[in-house]
């Protein structure tokens, strides 16, 4: 398994370029070894998927392009796959679970709730108005001084720390619909920080604050969408599907939350373990299958995306 964490971690951040020319590097020998592992030929295989968007252009487009090239040499169907759809099948990898469902996707790029009715098919009830939950993790870390990636060093700090120690705000706590906000929550991180000198127990309390608002807003924004869910698609009497995916949701406080509030709502809770909420290729294939399955493919002039709101995307993969 390959990780570029150590060669973003001096910038804070995920450096386009960098991703892009780490993807050149290892894609040879990451499919060479995957071959390798699964005992296969390349002619053995049904399909080949790759990311299509949305996502940073340079990394989509080396993904992309790799993908084209074995497909075309082995004769294969071609299936360019949304990341955002890739995650949200991925409790359908690791449970079977069941069409409708309720989609909770929160990543460093995506706030998301929003009912998958099939494959290609999704409703959006309601996305975050500014920052998503993951970029609040990472700057309110960046702002305590702590390294990247910010959301499992947040979750690491705070297990020292009061929760109630600082009365931050939960931005559209009760509001009507089913949108997000963080934004404000990390200004008030800022401003705490930018007005005291903040020892390190002062920054575990303070984590511990944060990620405390954050399963508030969370479990707020999710029970109102389950609501209008219900409504939809379930009847008042039985159990509705309910899953979280995308790298925050690795987070355990988020997932203990979600899991007391799936109870209370009477909804069956689908969380994929924290190794298959984070990107990786696994959820991507399996994404491929599905689409396969139903005899979806893409052709080879299939373009990358920066950007593909995963409501738009339809029953066949192009």
């Amino acid at each position: 398994m390959f990780s570029q964490v150590a060669e973003h971690s001096p910038y804070g951040g995920v450096v386009p370029e960098i991703a892009a020319r780490a993807h050149v590097e290892l894609l040879d020998g990451i499919v060479e070894r995957a071959l390798e592992e699964a005992q296969v030929a390349l002619a053995d295989v049904d399909g080949v998927a790759a990311t299509a968007g949305p996502g940073l252009i340079g990394g989509v487009m080396v993904g992309l392009v790799s993908a084209k090239a074995l497909a075309l040499a082995a004769g294969k169907p071609f299936l360019a796959i949304n990341h955002l759809e890739a995650h949200a099948l991925s409790a359908r990898l690791s449970f079977g679970t069941e069409f409708p469902f309720l989609l909770l996707l929160i990543s460093g790029g995506h706030c998301q709730l929003m009912a998958a009715e099939a494959i290609g098919s999704y409703r959006l009830y309601g996305a975050t108005i500014d920052d998503a939950v993951g970029e609040a993790f990472d700057k309110t870390a960046k702002l305590l001084g702590l390294p990247y990636p910010g959301g499992p060093q947040i979750e690491h700090l705070a297990q020292q720390g009061d929760p109630r120690r600082f009365p931050l705000p939960r931005p559209m706590l009760g509001r009507e619909g089913a949108d997000f906000s963080f934004s404000g929550l990390k200004t008030a991180v800022r401003q705490i920080v930018r007005q005291n000198a903040l020892t390190e127990r002062d920054k575990s309390d303070l984590a511990a604050s944060f990620q405390a608002a954050v399963v508030e807003v969370m479990a707020d924004r999710v029970r109102a969408g389950m609501t209008r869910f219900r409504t939809e698609f379930g009847q008042s009497n039985s159990r509705c599907n309910f899953v979280a995916a995308g790298g925050v949701a690795a987070n355990r406080p988020i997932r203990q939350g979600l899991n007391r509030l799936a109870a209370e709502q009477g909804f069956r809770l689908s969380l994929a373990a924290p190794e298959l909420c984070t990107d990786n290729g696994a959820m991507v294939a399996w994404a491929g299958l599905e689409r396969l399955a139903l005899g979806l493919a893409d052709g080879l002039d299939a373009a990358p995306r920066a950007r593909w709101p995963l409501e738009s995307i339809g029953p066949t993969a192009r």
